[in-house]
């Protein structure tokens, strides 16, 4: 491995590495600066310090039009300050996440008969291998684990031993299987002995892992996992023609996608027939596509879903403090602007996890999973505020060549002046500018809250986006509660609202509401006039991830590219997922959306999707 190809390999993973005069300086995530790699780097030092002072160069004297993803990753992660082995650079192309992943197949069950998934099944394996994804036989993934079983009130034990899939491993694809009488039978007595062990032996809360090992032995759909934050389970299964109905109301798909990810245990759920692949994930997405196009499947809708899982952002990752929500008018508005919305239905309830998921041990594999929260919802409500600026907005070129870099980021992009406040150096159009990067402040909608009756005193959130994540909980909350969580997309809002102060600061100068609701308007509800939409094309990454943010980020700063800054309306898509549709004002907002509905322009679910794929302009 020559150097460039080092260099390139090491950047992939998440390694900064960067030229301070004749020094290598190296900031790597956990377990990836393995000793061969280190001896390599001190042997080709030079040639590194070379190739990344050309870079450098190259990258001063080059007309860049974006941010490097990098930059954009650390900025909407609120990472800028911490020396953390948490932050990893953001990959978009999924043919470059391929190469990161690591996929095994389960053996079928036992006298398996359903031809049109063991063909697709087959059809899968090869064409994920051809796209760059390592497969790993069934023995080379797992690893065989041995575990006391202790039955309580009694003196006897058992010995129990099953295969557990390994922490390196992304995604595990299985079968449904169902269960016979006897299997029932299993169950039933596993469930009943986790109550017992959960009130009289445990009496706190075990880890996913911990519960898996646990009622494994019973159930056929349940796959150990050493680690399941990175292993997510992809189960196959006949087609749901009910739920993929485009005519069925969003509102009777919830319990459909939501019974069917609990039954089968897993992630992702692909339904399978003769002319159509579907793809199921809590997005709840009802996507399908023809089964000639398993190419486009497996690169623009799979693989994203592998490479990044949704997950919730941890409450431990903000620097919490508190707020009045009554004294904030931005916090009001977002009240009125939740009940607006209601008549259109784009924000449904959605459900409390006790409701939906009954046994005890999954509902704790939900929980945990979920981060302490009690429900799901669909959509969020938002509005961002005015972004908040110490100084000059902009400064000329000889001032920013006399500020300081900032550590870790590319010093031709980012830069700070002697009160630490950082500029940015950007293109609109054919025209440079160095612009501070302001404070950015968010109100929210918490995770799992009835978006159309917002409780003013327990339901709005504060998000805060400096150089950390700030998180702001109305008085006399406490932030234990398990309720009291921001929402699955912070990146994306914050992603969003940066993109705009920069890029587009007519559009949140006065405050920007947002609605993001799982459906899509069509091409012909948007006004001739400033009203754009961009994104159709992208990868289908899930909510809570940053890569959705780095998307959405990008889409603004596209816009104001193609644009300029007169942008009364945008929708950024999100495929797979659902729309984010900002505007200038919260009045003009909800007189657009309400007229697509009305029209029918706008709706739940799929429907819409393919007429903004016509003369679309997107990423």
């Amino acid at each position: 491995m020559n150097a460039s190809e080092l260099l390139d390999n090491l950047t992939q993973q998440g390694v900064k590495l960067w030229a301070d005069n004749d020094k290598l300086r190296i900031h790597s995530p956990k377990g990836v600066m393995t000793p061969q790699i280190q001896t390599k780097l001190s042997e080709i030092k030079a040639e590194i310090l070379s190739l990344l002072k050309t870079n450098t160069q190259n990258c001063n004297n080059q007309d860049n039009q974006y941010l490097s993803l990098k930059t954009i990753g650390t900025l909407i992660s609120g990472l800028c300050s911490q020396s953390t082995t948490d932050f990893k650079s953001p990959i978009i192309d999924p043919t470059v996440m391929a190469k990161q992943l690591k996929v095994t197949f389960r053996p079928l069950p036992k006298k398996y008969q359903k031809e049109s998934i063991i063909k697709f099944r087959e059809k899968l394996e090869h064409q994920l291998q051809q796209a760059g994804v390592e497969i790993a036989t069934w023995e080379q993934a797992t690893k065989e684990l041995n575990y006391e079983f202790n039955i309580p009130l009694t003196p006897w034990k058992k010995n129990l031993k099953t295969r557990i899939v390994k922490s390196d491993v992304s995604a595990v694809v299985d079968v449904e299987r169902h269960p016979n009488l006897i299997s029932k039978l299993k169950i039933f007595v596993a469930e009943k002995l986790y109550q017992i062990y959960s009130k009289f032996v445990w009496r706190q809360k075990q880890s996913v892992s911990k519960i898996a090992q646990f009622i494994s032995w019973a159930e056929e759909n349940i796959r150990p996992v050493e680690d399941p934050t990175n292993t997510q389970i992809i189960v196959l299964t006949e087609i749901d023609t009910e739920f993929v109905n485009p005519n069925l109301p969003y509102q009777k798909k919830i319990p459909i996608g939501v019974n069917t990810l609990v039954r089968t245990f897993s992630e992702i759920v692909i339904g399978v027939s003769n002319t159509k692949i579907s793809i199921l994930n809590m997005n709840l997405s009802d996507s399908t596509f023809p089964v000639e196009e398993i190419d486009d499947f497996i690169l623009k809708s799979l693989i994203p879903k592998i490479y990044v899982p949704i997950l919730p952002l941890s409450i431990s990752r903000f620097e919490i403090s508190q707020y009045d929500p009554c004294q904030s008018n931005n916090a009001i508005q977002l009240v009125k602007l939740g009940r607006e919305l209601a008549p259109t239905e784009l924000l449904p309830s959605g459900f409390k996890i006790d409701d939906v998921i009954k046994r005890e041990s999954h509902r704790d594999i939900v929980d945990w999973m979920a981060n302490g929260r009690t429900g799901v919802s669909y959509g969020f409500v938002a509005y961002a505020e005015p972004p908040q600026y110490v100084g000059p907005v902009e400064i000329p070129a000889h001032e920013w060549e006399n500020l300081s870099f900032v550590e870790g980021l590319s010093g031709n992009e980012v830069r700070q002046n002697q009160i630490g406040r950082r500029y940015l150096k950007i293109k609109i159009g054919e025209e440079y500018g160095y612009k501070q990067i302001p404070d950015i402040w968010v109100i929210s909608s918490r995770s799992g809250s009835n978006k159309t009756n917002l409780n003013l005193e327990t339901d709005i959130l504060k998000i805060g986006l400096q150089d950390r994540l700030l998180l702001q909980l109305p008085h006399n909350i406490d932030p234990t509660a398990g309720d009291i969580r921001p929402s699955y997309d912070i990146y994306v809002m914050l992603g969003i609202s940066l993109a705009a102060s920069l890029y587009a600061p007519k559009l949140i100068a006065k405050g920007m509401p947002m609605v993001h609701f799982h459906g899509y308007p069509s091409i012909n509800w948007f006004a001739p006039e400033n009203e754009y939409c961009t994104g159709v094309y992208n990868p289908s990454v899930p909510c809570g991830t940053y890569e959705s943010g780095v998307f959405n980020f990008l889409g603004i700063q596209d816009l104001a590219n193609q644009h300029g800054d007169n942008i009364n309306l945008a929708s950024l898509i999100e495929p797979d997922h659902g729309t984010n549709i900002i505007a200038h004002d919260i009045e003009y907002l909800i007189a657009r959306i309400k007229a697509g509905v009305e029209q029918g322009q706008i709706e739940l679910g799929g429907k819409h999707f393919p007429s903004l794929k016509v003369n679309n302009n997107s990423l």
